[in-house]
């Protein structure tokens, strides 16, 4: 729920007006057009301004003056890159959110040029303006009045010209990164969306706005699901007034011949916990617990918006877990819809029979090259990895190194975490062919154990967001509860390896 930010690729010019934003490293010196423009006199204030306020021009740090010598400008922000010689290394997206994060006034010009006669590609300028969206993001629509000291107040500038040296060259770089942008925007939207307003007839209401950027949506009713036999994804949602649905998404970018790339969500639009239900404390949180499906529509609107050369598949289940009279119990036995049955040890591990049919049917319906899921699956797995990194989860090595190296270069990290058949046991039933849940040892380990299952052979890797996807860290890109996160991971694994 952005759409207060506008960011425009021009040639480099003497600004007018408004903020103006320049850059320096650890000596503070600024680049060759920058010093052209504030002068010595102008220099010689940021300084004297550096020393008094101890500015040493860290990475993404910024000294602020207003009225500034040399230049017609109402402030001067001066943000900071740390050595010269790490500019090649530079986490442009981040830098983009932080120098948003030092703009107060409407309108800014950013001088994306650099000391030493640095010179970034126009990627860079392009992951830049990411930065600068995704900081920019706000949640506010359910907000009717507004406090100034409030943090989330209106003072996202509305204009930003990001003056670059060609740029023509960038905009490809600027219209990719304005896809993504528009996809984190969508998956934030739907995460922090209530659940009252957000059911799963209201979410794949959204998912289907998609269709807009020409992209194929089918929408499967909870009457033709229990037909089809998807028996678990059911029984979760039975005690609920709002009927289940699944969302399949389809962007053919590559043509009709070419195998898909696939991507499944969890998307459960509120979780109670269901019978086994779950202290009252935090369980406004639960509203997030479609994360995973979120991430899956806006990943796929990012690849539509920018015609990706890929032809990928989302899939996406949506239900309420909730304790009605009609909700199951523990104790009850499912039946999949890979015909597996499944005795249901606790209501509150409804995610993984959520997934264990979208992954059967989207194995067995697309023949997919690999299939991603996404849930916000265990509260184990904060307590492994914090809000750090994702655990990864797959049974293909190659998968899993493709999704590790694309975290490092979307700054969306994960971390492999083990399968072994030996925690196949935490998960044997008694009375049918498998248990919901094996207890709290390895716990993140046995959910994935389970999803496992239900994949056969097809590459396949299980992304357990629920510390990354909602209530998630602020960041120099994100101030938001919900993340949007794995859009920009999956964009780039698709980016980087499965596109042309």
């Amino acid at each position: 729920m952005t759409g207060r930010i506008k960011v425009e690729f021009v040639s480099v010019a003497r600004p007018e007006g408004g903020e103006v934003v320049v850059f320096a490293d650890d000596t503070l010196s600024v680049s060759a057009t920058a010093a052209a423009w504030l002068g010595e006199a102008g220099l010689e204030q940021v300084r004297r301004a550096a020393a008094v306020e101890k500015f040493k021009g860290a990475a993404r740090t910024a000294l602020v003056l207003a009225a500034p010598a040399g230049i017609a400008a109402e402030r001067l922000v001066v943000v900071g890159v740390g050595p010269a010689k790490d500019l090649g290394t530079t986490d442009w997206t981040r830098l983009g959110g932080a120098t948003l994060g030092k703009i107060a006034g409407a309108q800014a010009h950013i001088l994306f040029d650099f000391p030493g006669g640095f010179a970034p590609s126009p990627e860079a300028a392009g992951d830049f303006s990411l930065g600068l969206r995704l900081r920019a993001y706000r949640f506010d629509r359910y907000k009717t009045k507004k406090k100034q000291d409030d943090e989330e107040r209106d003072d996202v500038p509305s204009e930003i010209a990001l003056q670059i040296a060609d740029p023509a060259a960038a905009k490809a770089a600027r219209k990719a990164a304005k896809a993504v942008a528009e996809g984190v925007t969508l998956a934030r939207d739907l995460v922090n969306e209530p659940a009252n307003v957000l059911d799963p007839e209201e979410f794949a209401r959204r998912a289907g706005e998609l269709a807009k950027l020409d992209v194929a949506v089918e929408v499967i009713g909870e009457k033709q699901l229990r037909e089809l036999g998807f028996g678990a994804l059911v029984g979760v949602g039975q005690g609920s007034r709002s009927d289940s649905q699944v969302a399949v998404l389809r962007w053919n970018g590559a043509g009709e011949d070419v195998q898909p790339v696939a991507f499944v969500g969890k998307g459960v639009t509120f979780d109670t916990g269901g019978i086994s239900i779950k202290p009252a404390a935090g369980m406004e949180d639960m509203k997030g617990d479609m994360a995973g499906a979120a991430a899956v529509v806006g990943l796929i609107h990012t690849l539509a918006a920018r015609k990706a050369k890929v032809n990928a598949v989302g899939v996406i289940g949506l239900v309420e877990n909730m304790p009605d009279g009609k909700a199951q119990r523990p104790g009850d036995i499912v039946t999949s819809l890979s015909g597996q049955t499944i005795e249901v040890i606790n209501t509150d591990a409804e995610g993984r029979l959520v997934l264990a049919d979208l992954l059967w049917y989207t194995q067995g319906r697309f023949r997919p090259r690999f299939m991603v899921n996404l849930a916000t699956l265990t509260g184990a797995v904060i307590v492994a990895l914090g809000q750090e990194n994702a655990g990864l989860f797959s049974n293909n090595d190659e998968l899993a190194q493709r999704l590790t190296e694309a975290g490092k270069i979307s700054g969306e990290t994960v971390w492999r975490l083990p399968l072994q058949p030996e925690y196949d046991k935490l998960i044997d039933s008694k009375v049918a062919d498998v248990k919901n849940t094996g207890g709290r040892f390895a716990s993140s380990i046995t959910a994935a154990q389970f999803l496992q299952r239900f994949v056969n052979d097809t590459p396949w890797a299980h992304l357990d967001i629920a510390g990354t996807g909602m209530a998630a860290k602020q960041t120099d890109t994100n101030r938001s509860w919900g993340s949007g996160w794995g859009v920009r991971l999956l964009d780039r694994l698709v980016r980087d390896h499965y596109e042309g």
